[in-house]
């Protein structure tokens, strides 16, 4: 069957796709440690303190490795077809839009305009629905229809 459900032949985006779920069997941890390492440290430069940096930088970076550990868990736990490390180095990429948003708003932290309250929160909207979008789609690939709410 190719991604639409139908048998037969297979169209060139269906290869195409094919060939992006073999890419990823060949998982990593390295790309999703410095994508959190990266978050993490600019939004410890936001941060006043000395102590409220360490706070920042251990919170996130635990709080995104403990996050994709339980929804690696949740999956595998609903018969999804997908490895542990798999699921946790594409989870790990699915969270560079957050880098990116948190990099512009570092960047335009001085601007008269761009350094509004409103600015930042446009930003981190748009990194978060990005983020929440490409790991929906990734994670919905390997569970069951039957298994989904």
């Amino acid at each position: 069957a190719n991604v639409t459900g139908e048998t037969g032949g297979d169209t060139p985006s269906a290869q195409g796709f094919q060939q992006e779920l073999n890419k990823l069997r060949d998982w990593d941890l390295w790309g999703p440690l410095l994508i959190c390492l990266s978050l993490s440290v600019l939004l410890t430069m936001e941060a006043d303190s000395a102590s409220e940096k360490r706070s920042v930088f251990a919170s996130v970076f635990v709080t995104m490795w403990v996050g994709s550990t339980v929804v690696t868990i949740n999956t595998v736990l609903l018969g999804g077809t997908i490895s542990f490390f798999q699921s946790l180095c594409v989870l790990g990429y699915c969270v560079f839009p957050l880098d990116v948003a948190a990099f512009v708003i570092v960047v335009f932290k001085h601007t008269p305009f761009l350094g509004r309250f409103w600015f930042r929160l446009l930003c981190v909207a748009a990194g978060f629905v990005w983020s929440t979008r490409a790991s929906t789609v990734f994670i919905g690939q390997h569970i069951g229809v039957d298994r989904r709410a």
